[in-house]
């Protein structure tokens, strides 16, 4: 999609439809014809949130799109907003949308509309017969268009800069939902390092190392080795390094570490899963999925900031070969590790992939991972878990996810959690019994691979699909992708 930004009136951008925002208690803005403040008058149109009324006038279609209260918008209201106003736009054949930028907004809600405008035109359809190709060949005319051709952004200033990185941001997060909503018979734990492979031959100033299962043995990664030694697929410890725009980037900031999961395929190895669902264990390679993205769009956009990401690419499968239940072994920290579940494989992989972050000189890290199913019985969708062994480290991060709308909720530790991930015959148990605290204990074990390194754990295993928001109801959602981009950004507003 084309998105652009002007300083036009709407109607000389040349879009079809063009979407005007309007608070509550607010009068018709300045600049549209008279058929919208008809619409007002009759009150067809309404300025309550995701209201929406539509007017003919000078050969355009105008979209009167309620913002609600005006002390009450926030960007993630302007996300709504604009996915709202896109599902109308679809029904109405829209080709090219422009938004005429509500009086007072700033360059986050500009950035917002953007995102929300794209996350909703997103769809994934690349293992369906081509709609096009079928009603051609039968000598039909074409379908309704799936996506917008263009999206217009125009009002006072210059903020072409702020819309050109919202569009690199939008864009990485559907380039996430791509990778999640693959199916593993497809994206597999190679195919995902032959992506990121991809982006640092394409993108300037980021390189990419991948290791197999080789490297991952000779590395000493003997928990990380021992969840993919159950399947036949070549497992992937992929290293992503950004270090700036041609070495300019923040000398007093720190050596960024961005760790995720990207189990491709989890079955729950030989503590096989129940059947039902299981096909939507697809997405626990969505921390992967976001590290990967959000990395991506850093050095898309240039951000002073230097950055090592590793991301642990396997599948969790059952098989002669697989990890058993009882079994014993050894991280690359020497720490020796009771595999008491073979379900709980995300915090094996991840252990080695934390140590090898800050083996790597990472002075800060924050981990995503669809770690747990009780951070869905705590929080919902609504907010990821946030654990963390620095106070200052998780406030920074919560306010990046405030500030995307990725927001989190953050879980405490505490050293009784420590007994409780105890191992009986090694030093760690990655199952405790009893089901206490799920959530915490999962990140307690983690806590053992961070040694004292400021670190943020976010268990996105209830938001990373199925979000339910108006611009990411169904499928993959991108989770986590803006959050880090956000939070690489937070290194330069200091």
């Amino acid at each position: 999609m084309n998105v652009s930004w002007t300083v036009e009136k709407p109607d000389a951008t040349g879009a079809d439809t063009i979407a005007v925002g309007l608070f509550d208690g607010d009068d018709a803005p300045a600049g549209t014809p008279a058929q919208v403040g008809e619409l007002l008058a009759s009150g067809e149109a309404r300025g309550s949130f995701k209201s929406l009324a539509l007017a003919h006038a000078e050969g355009k279609r105008w979209l009167v799109v309620g913002l609600g209260e005006r002390d009450g918008f926030s960007p993630e209201r302007a996300r709504v907003a604009a996915a709202t106003a896109r599902e109308r736009a679809k029904e109405l054949s829209t080709k090219v949308l422009c938004w005429q930028i509500p009086a007072g907004a700033d360059g986050e809600i500009v950035a917002a509309l953007v995102q929300g405008t794209l996350l909703a035109d997103y769809s994934f359809d690349s293992h369906k017969s081509s709609a096009n190709d079928l009603l051609e060949g039968a000598g039909k005319p074409d379908p309704k268009p799936k996506h917008l051709d263009g999206l217009v952004l125009t009002g006072d200033g210059d903020l072409a800069a702020i819309v050109s990185d919202a569009k690199i941001v939008g864009e990485a997060v559907n380039e996430a939902r791509d990778l999640q909503n693959r199916p593993a018979n497809d994206l597999t734990p190679t195919a995902l390092a032959e992506h990121a492979r991809r982006l640092g031959g394409e993108i300037e100033h980021l390189s990419v190392e991948v290791e197999g299962r080789e490297g991952i043995v000779e590395r000493s990664m003997g928990a990380f080795a021992a969840v993919a030694q159950g399947t036949d697929e070549e497992p992937a410890l992929i290293t992503l390094r950004y270090d700036g725009v041609g070495g300019t980037s923040n000398p007093d900031g720190p050596l960024l570490g961005f760790v995720g999961k990207a189990v491709t395929f989890d079955s729950g190895g030989i503590s096989l899963k129940p059947g039902a669902k299981m096909a939507e264990m697809k997405f626990d390679m969505s921390g992967g999925a976001a590290v990967i993205s959000a990395v991506a769009a850093i050095a898309r956009i240039g951000l002073p900031v230097r950055i090592v990401a590793v991301v642990g690419a396997t599948e969790n499968l059952p098989s002669g070969r697989s990890v058993k239940p009882g079994d014993i072994v050894t991280a690359s920290n020497g720490k020796t590790i009771e595999v008491n579940n073979t379900d709980a494989e995300g915090r094996l992989v991840l252990a080695d992939c934390l140590c090898h972050a800050i083996g790597l000189g990472a002075e800060q890290v924050v981990d995503l991972a669809t770690l747990t199913g009780a951070v869905i019985i705590a929080l919902g969708s609504t907010y990821a878990g946030l654990i963390s062994n620095d106070d200052a480290f998780a406030a920074q991060v919560t306010e990046a996810g405030e500030r995307t709308g990725e927001i989190v909720w953050r879980l405490p530790l505490h050293e009784e959690y420590d007994e409780l991930v105890k191992g009986k015959y090694g030093d760690l148990d990655n199952a405790p019994e009893g089901r206490k605290a799920g959530t915490i204990t999962g990140a307690t074990f983690l806590s053992n691979f961070v040694g004292d390194t400021p670190w943020v754990h976010l268990d996105i295993a209830g938001s990373a699909w199925d979000l339910g928001r108006a611009y990411a109801p169904k499928g993959a959602a991108g989770y986590g992708v803006r959050l880090l981009v956000q939070l690489a950004q937070s290194y330069l507003d200091v």
